[in-house]
């Protein structure tokens, strides 16, 4: 899995969040996205990482700036993993 930030300009609400979450969806087969327009970015959760241009064109698209995105590998931390070191 991959985790992904993007960086994006042009937020102002949470009908901004909710317009980016929506578009991002529809573009690309994703496990979970938060989008927080005070921190300006989404933090989008992926089997695939994620093409960045077609990133950019989504963004884009719907009327927002792409500024950047960078993807990491993404282990998902169980509920108890600290616990039980798994």
């Amino acid at each position: 899995m991959y985790k992904t930030t993007v960086k994006i300009g042009g937020m102002a609400c949470g009908m901004c969040e909710a317009h980016i979450n929506d578009a991002i969806r529809n573009a690309f087969e994703i496990k979970k996205i938060s989008t927080s327009h005070s921190k300006g970015e989404s933090v989008i959760i992926s089997g695939e990482k994620p093409d960045i241009e077609k990133l950019k064109e989504t963004i884009s698209a719907a009327g927002y700036d792409f500024i950047s995105a960078e993807s990491e590998k993404y282990e998902k931390k169980g509920f108890l993993s600290g616990i039980f070191g798994g």
